[in-house]
């Protein structure tokens, strides 16, 4: 409790993102990701190997812009920074463990941006130089504040938002590496399932090129004898999932 005090105090953010909640949900991430260490490992693993496969090939790598960067748990930062001549992790809050980890590399960037504003995908990823964009475990993650605080008054708020982002990422010239948790189940320990939530708000995906399911909140993380399970797709080529999806 102490720990999530000061980083709530302490984490630099705007005043409106604090007001807005996402330096709440930041910190509370954090604490979660440490609790629920071992069980996210596997699903962690997964997700940079997704990443680092939509490294391979690329004729140039200048530019790698980050979505969603959070605490950099889901891709390999290493590899990026190691890999491209500029690294832009792009996300609403900037945790203390990614801005310790980022300290003295003269070629990451940090850019506070609110990824739920339309057109900030084309913003923030579009140049020219830019030849790998990765949204990191955030399509589902970008309208749940905004969904709560409109409360049932805007019922397809959840799917523009969706929408919007996935928009973005087509448009974009660059590569573009999509993780994303695309479906929520709630199961008893006799693994029966007691309620399924759709993240996506109705969007349908193409074919992943990988699919794997994460333990979010193992039994007793939210309740004794319930646990939720994520299923997530990963994209190496979002542009190339796309075509294959058309008639």
């Amino acid at each position: 409790m102490l720990i999530d005090l000061f980083h709530y105090l302490t984490t630099p953010a705007p005043w409106a993102h604090r007001r807005g909640g996402h330096l709440r949900e930041s910190v509370l991430l954090r604490s979660r990701s440490r609790r629920c260490r071992a069980a996210w490992a596997p699903h962690l693993a997964q997700a940079r190997a997704v990443v680092a496969q939509a490294c391979e090939e690329l004729p140039r790598t200048r530019i790698c812009v980050v979505l969603g960067s959070g605490l950099l748990d889901d891709v390999p930062f290493e590899h990026l920074a190691a890999r491209f001549a500029e690294i832009r992790l792009v996300d609403v809050v900037h945790p203390w463990p990614t801005r310790w980890a980022v300290r003295g590399r003269s070629n990451v960037t940090l850019v506070t941006a609110d990824l739920t504003r339309p057109g900030a995908v084309l913003a923030e990823g579009g140049g020219g130089s830019v030849d790998l964009v990765i949204s990191a475990n955030l399509l589902s993650q970008l309208p749940i504040l905004p969904v709560a605080r409109s409360g049932a008054s805007d019922p397809d708020l959840g799917g523009r938002i969706v929408r919007a982002h996935l928009d973005g990422l087509s448009r974009l010239a660059a590569r573009v590496c999509l993780v994303t948790d695309v479906e929520q189940r709630e199961e008893d320990r006799d693994g029966r399932e007691t309620d399924r939530l759709d993240l996506l708000h109705g969007e349908i995906l193409p074919r992943p090129d990988e699919s794997w399911t994460w333990d979010l909140a193992p039994f007793g993380e939210t309740a004794r004898h319930r646990r939720l399970v994520h299923r997530v797709q990963g994209y190496r080529d979002w542009h190339a999932a796309c075509a294959r999806s058309q008639p």
